[in-house]
């Protein structure tokens, strides 16, 4: 099964998909998360400046890991096309034929999570945008992109990492 959590920055994607890895139900899934950190090292534009080839390698690591036939990640290509489409330096036509391409790919995932920022604090982790604003605007974008180009299943999830959990497994 592949599984793709999506959200805006700081939700607790990453611990909720290393979380979700931990359970006996997905001990034969891999959990993918991001590698910010490292492509911001190699000169890759992450968050509001983010430019047409910084988000192909984004989507890149998406497709790669579609690959796999047992998947948590923690990003989505709803994530990358949020991005792209809050993006300054992108022009909108690039804007919208990326995102019609990239959601071609929608079909791979078996299960998405939303995973909403209600309740939770941002956190500095010194590469991810820190601008509440804009952490809302990403997560509207990513909201409509899942209304307009809806997953096979999407579960919604807020509270603890706990609460999170029991929701899914209610739910898969």
């Amino acid at each position: 099964m592949k599984i793709g959590l999506t959200g805006t920055m700081s939700v607790g994607k990453t611990t909720l998909a290393k979380a979700l890895g931990e359970l006996d139900q997905f001990k034969d899934h891999s959990v993918q998360t991001e590698r910010s950190k490292y492509l911001s090292n190699l000169g890759i534009s992450l968050n509001t400046d983010s430019t047409l080839p910084g988000q192909f390698i984004f989507l890149a690591e998406r497709a790669t890991e579609l690959l796999q036939p047992n998947i948590i990640t923690d990003r989505t290509i709803w994530d990358v096309c949020s991005f792209t489409l809050s993006s300054k330096s992108i022009g909108e036509w690039e804007k919208r034929a990326f995102v019609e391409a990239a959601m071609h790919l929608r079909d791979y995932y078996d299960v998405v999570i939303y995973v909403s920022p209600n309740g939770v604090d941002m956190e500095d982790n010194g590469v991810r945008e820190t601008d509440l604003n804009y952490r809302m605007k990403i997560d509207w974008t990513i909201q409509e992109a899942l209304k307009e180009y809806k997953p096979k299943k999407l579960i919604q999830v807020e509270g603890t990492t706990d609460e999170r959990i029991a929701i899914i497994l209610q739910n898969i």
